[in-house]
């Protein structure tokens, strides 16, 4: 049902580019430099789900960018117990900032997708990050290239799910909802905010999370190649 489609609006964190992952090599290039005794498994187990959690609320404007970097680090620390100050917890941040690009490994699969539905389609990013880190992911890890448009919060004003940014990224694009598709990881943000929208939507579920909504969705993404 996808094969009219012109335009594939890819979300960039958890979809194409593998943020867990890098952010462990990120996390242990800081704490090595820092001299922590620190267990990067541990603290990656608590970091995870408490960045998704103030990524969330940062999503939907309940928390400020600065509120986002600062706490997802201090709850961790409390957590483990391992007293930080807050002048260091400010200085993690800004070097996690500074490191997290420039580790790039990207999720099974994505360059072999990328190149497969290049010929046949105009690809674009649709991210809720920062235009100065994503910009660095994108170059870094070489796929930048492959989009003709990078739309991120920074420039629309919005985030997604906000019907706005999805409004400014067609509109630079110079797509229509009927020949677009939204691709990602974030259910709320990418998912049901295309979907809203009125553009259709693949769930990239590479935790296979149960959903009770009935919408297409991969575990994997060369599985796109199957619909695409």
């Amino acid at each position: 049902m996808f094969k009219h489609k012109k335009h594939l609006f890819f979300d960039l964190d958890h979809t194409l580019w593998d943020f867990d992952k890098n952010s462990g090599f990120a996390f242990d290039a800081i704490f090595k430099n820092q001299g922590f005794d620190i267990s990067l498994q541990e603290f990656l187990n608590i970091y995870i789900p408490r960045n998704q959690y103030y990524w969330k609320l940062y999503q939907v404007n309940q928390i400020s960018h600065q509120d986002l970097r600062y706490y997802r680090l201090k709850d961790v620390f409390d957590a483990l117990h391992f007293e930080v100050s807050d002048e260091i917890i400010h200085q993690l941040s800004d070097d996690y900032i500074k490191y997290l690009p420039e580790y790039n490994h990207l999720f099974d699969g994505a360059i072999e997708l990328l190149d497969y539905l290049k010929p046949n389609y105009q690809l674009h990013i649709i991210t809720n990050g920062f235009s100065e880190v994503q910009d660095k992911k994108l170059h870094n890890s070489n796929i930048g290239h492959y989009f003709e448009t990078i739309t991120n919060s920074e420039l629309a004003g919005q985030k997604k799910p906000n019907p706005i940014i999805f409004d400014y990224a067609l509109a630079i694009a110079k797509a229509s909802k009927e020949e677009s598709i939204m691709i990602g990881d974030s259910f709320e943000a990418d998912i049901l905010g295309a979907l809203d929208f009125g553009i259709d939507a693949i769930f990239f579920n590479e935790n296979k999370t149960e959903i009770k909504h009935d919408v297409y969705q991969v575990n994997h993404l060369l599985e796109l190649k199957n619909i695409l």
